[in-house]
């Protein structure tokens, strides 16, 4: 991302700005955010669609590092586990932006495979619909 790298920290750790990062087929949308600003412990609560299925979902920030990283964990919602830890460092040309996601379907060996045959897909186009939205946000000069 050409941007430096505080900024782009205070970007991604703004709550306010998930909703133009995420898929709009998702219907996503904050409904709380515990702390007047992000830190360790604050708890996000939204809710979205998954193919129609409307979820409600809480996550919980676990890590904190500024400007260098976060990470968020899911507490409730449509996931076994979400585990999503964003990381953030300074190269010449501006920010290097990189997400490490774990997760796991619910269901067991049902949920194994509708994760391989429509989950791992959706999350893959989440994070490509993301990263389309911050080149048009944040053009290349």
């Amino acid at each position: 991302m050409p941007r430096p790298l505080d900024e782009v920290f205070a970007f991604f750790s703004d709550a306010a700005n998930l909703e133009s990062l995420t898929p709009p087929s998702l219907r996503f949308h904050i409904l709380t955010v515990s702390t007047p600003h992000v830190q360790a412990g604050t708890l996000i609560r939204y809710r979205l669609s998954l193919h129609g299925i409307p979820f409600g979902w809480t996550t919980e920030i676990r890590a904190w590092n500024p400007p260098y990283s976060f990470t968020d964990a899911q507490l409730t919602g449509p996931f076994a586990l979400w585990h999503h830890t964003h990381r953030f460092q300074s190269q010449a040309e501006g920010t290097l932006i990189e997400d490490i996601v774990r997760y796991r379907v619910p269901f067991g060996p049902i949920g194994r495979l509708i994760n391989r045959m429509k989950v791992r897909g959706d999350v893959e186009e989440i994070f490509r619909y993301r990263r389309e939205r911050i080149d048009d946000l944040f053009p290349k000069p």
